[in-house]
């Protein structure tokens, strides 16, 4: 293993859990109370923001993306990829639970709640909306927060990294056939030259400025790189919160409408992540990978690239779509119940570990 890689595992094994990260939920509702606030007061300056664009892609919405994705991709390591093979189980579980299990339970999930159980008390224009949102978001695998999570559970730092590589390397290719299969199985219109521009700017060419600057920041030293990491992280957090911000000043008025969407919303996004991660940790046991590698499987699985996911939602539908509100539900929700997956598979170690 390289120096570089070793220093990225330990790192990313120690890191704590920041105070944005930590109390990310409430970030979020402040950013819904601001912006909805904001929308109703100043409607206009917000109208003129929406209407920025280039081939359908938000100009300013697109270059918080990029302040908010690229700082976490600097942390990956792609050279950890030759680790693969140390756990070809786990990372075998992995794969198949994000690519094969992931977007194709939560498209059924959508079709089951959204067009079935709950339509009566969501707007009907709305409906096909937030289906796409929430394939988006189980479309987008976890990556820097999945290493917060491993932390927490005493897992692999090695796995963990090597996981987060391979995930983010199927990304680039995987990530526009499986939404644009889904949204055409959900009836949805599939705006493929919309959907293939969000590929390029919000995957690809991101990877690739995140990976030419890790090396040019590594190369500096190491302490130079995780200063300017630590300062690149609190500006991927300004960007994350003005980006809600604005979504919810679009959003304001469906919410004071119909108050309710979001919990809605939450319902299958709740059922996926404990399905998911429930199936990942069973079948790790069940292969026989120790569980310091079945926890961070189990946790990438679970949890969401969710800036991705919003990104996509706001290029493919819109500010004002119900799919970029349900794919910000998932950001609402993210920390409190991936800490709960973490405490749940912590308790029951001594039962994985039974023979």
């Amino acid at each position: 293993m390289s120096a570089q890689c070793e220093t990225t595992v330990k790192r990313a094994a120690g890191a704590p859990m920041n105070l944005f990260e930590r109390w990310l939920t409430l970030w979020v509702v402040l950013c819904i109370v601001a912006g909805i606030g904001l929308g109703q007061i100043f409607p206009t300056p917000f109208q003129f923001l929406g209407r920025l664009e280039i081939a359908q892609v938000n100009l300013p919405v697109g270059l918080l993306i990029w302040v908010m994705i690229i700082p976490m991709l600097i942390k990956i390591d792609f050279s950890a990829l030759h680790q693969v093979r140390s756990h070809w189980k786990g990372i075998g579980v992995t794969l198949f639970i994000n690519w094969a299990v992931k977007p194709f339970s939560m498209a059924l999930l959508a079709w089951l709640f959204i067009r079935g159980w709950f339509a009566e008390w969501l707007p009907a224009e709305q409906l096909d909306s937030y289906v796409a949102g929430l394939i988006l978001l189980a479309a987008a695998p976890c990556t820097a927060m999945v290493f917060v999570w491993s932390r927490l559970t005493g897992g692999d730092p090695y796995f963990t990294l090597s996981q987060v590589a391979l995930n983010d390397a199927i990304m680039i290719v995987a990530f526009a056939p499986i939404v644009g299969l889904l949204l055409g199985l959900s009836s949805i219109v599939v705006p493929w030259n919309t959907l293939l521009i969000s590929v390029l700017l919000y995957i690809v060419v991101p990877v690739i400025i995140a990976q030419i600057s890790r090396r040019y920041l590594l190369a500096q030293g190491q302490a130079y790189f995780d200063t300017i990491l630590d300062t690149l992280g609190h500006a991927s957090m300004i960007a994350l919160l003005t980006t809600l911000v604005l979504l919810f000043a679009f959003q304001g008025a469906v919410i004071l409408k119909q108050p309710f969407i979001i919990f809605l919303l939450a319902i299958p996004i709740l059922i996926q992540v404990f399905f998911n991660s429930a199936l990942a940790y069973w079948l790790n046991r069940q292969v026989g990978e120790k569980h310091s590698v079945a926890c961070p499987s189990a946790l990438i699985g679970a949890s969401n690239f969710f800036e991705l996911a919003v990104a996509a939602a706001i290029s493919l539908f819109g500010f004002e779509s119900g799919a970029a509100l349900a794919t910000v539900v998932g950001v609402l929700i993210e920390v409190p119940v991936m800490l709960l997956v973490v405490r749940i598979v912590n308790r029951t170690k001594s039962w994985y570990e039974l023979k």
